[in-house]
């Protein structure tokens, strides 16, 4: 089918001859002086009279209406214009674009005008079945419906069967649609085209009526025995349980085209989520190979943990054909990524062409790398173009300032993360995740009041998260404020993740500020043991200096050390502890 716009640049073009006619006519009836008249004197351009249609009558002037309307989404409009515009062309695709409006917008007395106009003006048998097919339906008429859909499947026309999928894909009431696709798409009537009997399959399954897609996806094999029918009925199959059968089925899909690479990939999907990951990278390792492939293969080396298998697969497709190495290049800096050669991955990243589906993740991923490499300020220039880039792209844009947001965390420069974490909040108001990325923002900073606003906004968001409980919880702990609330809030994030050692962590805490040590010693080694954060450690080494036991405190000082060189809040109780 034509784009719109190129349908409309093909009207403009017959229209441009009907205002051609409308001119001429206008200077051979202009009234007025006759050439025996004429003066000497007279100005030449005062003898031309130029005919100026009004735009009720100007072919041109309705289709550009109708255009722009439909740029504005104004439908109604839009038919309006349609329908004044087939009245002034002698073009059936005028005819055929004005039913459409009018059936989009229910407008039962202008599509059937429209259909009628358009089937004088010489319109084909089947596009007008559709079109009568989609009014009836629009009407609740489901038998004009089933009649028109069974003239369209009767003309012979080679898009018969895509038509009639069409029109039961845009059908507003699923029982019917389903009830005539029954009716009408029976195995007596299908064509002999097994993409036909695949399509009625599938649309019979969406339509909620697996009992005819099953029956249409079994006859399909038995009529055609191709590798599609069978992958097909495979995939059904699995669905229904019968892992065994399904696989049986693409083995023989399989025999049938051995080198089919949607066969494969379909095959190894379907093996994927059987857990069978070995087997499923064996299928695909033989044979043809393409960005599919390699994707999929990565995948499950990834999923599997394989080091090895990655490392292989990176040589591989490094060595690949041009194009679809070319077309590998974010998959190719994901793998770089995974055998840790940052440096590689930045120039596979940048090598993403702007058009492709991961353009906008490969320049994320450059930026994280390149902080992650010591050039924090080529990460932050770098987000800061995507902002930029990506200004009317909301999903993208608060991305971007999120990713800035968490560099700048990494840094410890919480000022700068607020402010990113704020701009993001601009775009996507009240999203959950940045609230509680500002909250953790303005607590790093020592912004309390801050934090426990955001962190309070977020559970009233998500009453039971258990994060922002514990965030909050720990917040109100750290600060030696609002005990109660905090020991309520800790107490319900421990219900709910009762091992995490994070929780654990700010239960330890919370110990240590209502004075029960040795309670908050026990908590806060078990968190320690269980995982050897920074923070962890930290707290478990004041609460033992608390308890007098200043070298076992020296000892794990000195264990956080060696895990954050760096730690500011080491420093800060070292200074705190031992002025």
């Amino acid at each position: 089918m034509l784009s719109r716009w190129f349908k409309f640049k093909q009207l403009r073009h017959f229209a441009a001859g009907g205002m051609v006619v409308l001119l001429l006519a206008g200077c051979a009836t202009a009234p007025g002086r006759s050439t025996s008249q004429g003066s000497a004197s007279s100005q030449p351009l005062g003898r031309l009279v130029v005919a100026t249609s009004d735009q009720d009558h100007d072919l041109l002037a309705q289709l550009m209406a109708g255009e722009m309307a439909l740029t504005r989404t104004d439908i109604k409009a839009a038919s309006a214009s349609y329908s004044r515009a087939m009245m002034l062309s002698s073009d059936p695709r005028v005819a055929e674009q004005a039913a459409a409006m009018a059936i989009a917008i229910h407008d039962t007395d202008g599509a059937e005008a429209a259909i009628a106009r358009w089937q004088a003006l010489g319109g084909k048998p089947a596009p007008l079945a559709q079109a009568r097919a989609e009014l009836a339906l629009s009407q609740g008429n489901t038998d004009e419906a089933r009649r028109q859909l069974e003239i369209l499947v009767n003309t012979g026309d080679p898009d018969a069967w895509r038509q009639f999928g069409r029109v039961l894909v845009g059908s507003r009431d699923t029982a019917q649609a389903a009830q005539l696709l029954e009716a009408v798409a029976t195995p007596q009537r299908l064509p002999s085209d097994p993409q036909a009997w695949l399509a009625m399959s599938e649309l019979g399954d969406k339509l909620g009526r697996h009992a005819y897609a099953m029956q249409i996806a079994e006859a399909a094999v038995k009529r055609f025995g191709t590798a599609e029918t069978y992958a097909w009925l495979g995939q059904m199959r699995y669905h229904d349980g019968d892992k065994a059968g399904a696989k049986a089925l693409f083995d023989k899909a399989l025999a049938k085209d051995p080198k089919d690479t949607h066969l494969r990939l379909a095959y190894a999907t379907l093996l994927g989520q059987s857990g069978d990951y070995s087997d499923a990278a064996r299928l695909l390792d033989n044979g043809p190979q393409d960005a599919d492939t390699y994707a999929m293969r990565a995948a499950l080396a990834a999923r599997a943990n394989d080091t090895k298998t990655i490392n292989r697969l990176y040589t591989q497709l490094q060595r690949a054909p041009d194009d679809v190495r070319q077309n590998s290049a974010y998959l190719l800096g994901q793998l770089a990524e995974m055998l840790d050669k940052k440096e590689e991955a930045l120039k596979w990243y940048d090598q993403v062409p702007d058009d492709d589906d991961h353009a906008f993740d490969a320049d994320l991923r450059s930026a994280v790398l390149m902080q992650d490499l010591g050039r924090s300020a080529d990460a932050h220039e770098q987000l800061a173009q995507m902002q930029t880039d990506y200004l009317d792209q909301p999903a993208q844009l608060r991305r971007a300032y999120e990713v800035d947001a968490e560099l700048y965390m990494n840094e410890q420069q919480y000022g700068q993360a607020e402010r990113a974490f704020t701009r993001a909040l601009q775009v996507t108001p009240d999203d959950p995740a940045l609230l509680y990325g500002r909250g953790l923002a303005y607590a790093e900073s020592g912004d309390i009041d801050q934090a426990v606003t955001d962190f309070r906004r977020l559970l009233q968001l998500k009453p039971d998260d258990t994060d922002a409980s514990n965030a909050l919880g720990y917040t109100l702990a750290d600060a030696n404020r609002d005990l109660p609330e905090a020991e309520r809030l800790i107490q319900a994030a421990r219900a709910a993740r009762p091992d995490d050692p994070a929780i654990q962590d700010s239960w330890g805490w919370l110990q240590y500020r209502l004075g029960h040590l040795d309670q908050a010693e026990k908590t806060l080694r078990g968190a320690w043991m269980a995982h050897k954060d920074a923070d962890v450690g930290v707290h478990l080494g004041e609460v033992l200096w608390k308890q007098g036991r200043q070298e076992d405190a020296r000892r794990v000082f000195d264990e956080v050390r060696k895990i954050d060189p760096q730690s500011t809040s080491l420093h800060n109780t070292l200074k705190r502890l031992n002025p």
